[in-house]
């Protein structure tokens, strides 16, 4: 089975990555407490976006082609529930 291609978010992933840099280095130099939580804030926002993203784009793929597969089908819905078990 092949898996759908996510190589369009990595721009956001390279994205989210310098937001948790900067973090660090807001951490490092000091910073308000409260920068620090909002900037920390906006980097949960954006990976929960990507994750939605990849959520997704799951379900309309893997799992779609998992329903011509009979025994496929409880697979990726036992997957689905752990994964959202997780949050």
């Amino acid at each position: 089975m092949s898996h759908p291609c996510h190589k369009h978010l990595v721009p956001s992933i390279n994205r989210i990555s310098g937001q948790v840099n900067g973090i660090a280095k807001m951490v490092n130099e000091g910073k308000y407490c409260i920068e620090i939580l909002n900037q920390l804030k906006a980097a949960k926002s954006a990976i929960a976006t990507v994750e939605a993203k990849i959520l997704e784009t799951h379900i309309e793929a893997c799992v779609r082609n998992a329903m011509h597969s009979e025994g496929q089908i409880d697979v990726k819905i036992a997957e689905l529930v752990k994964i959202i078990k997780r949050a």
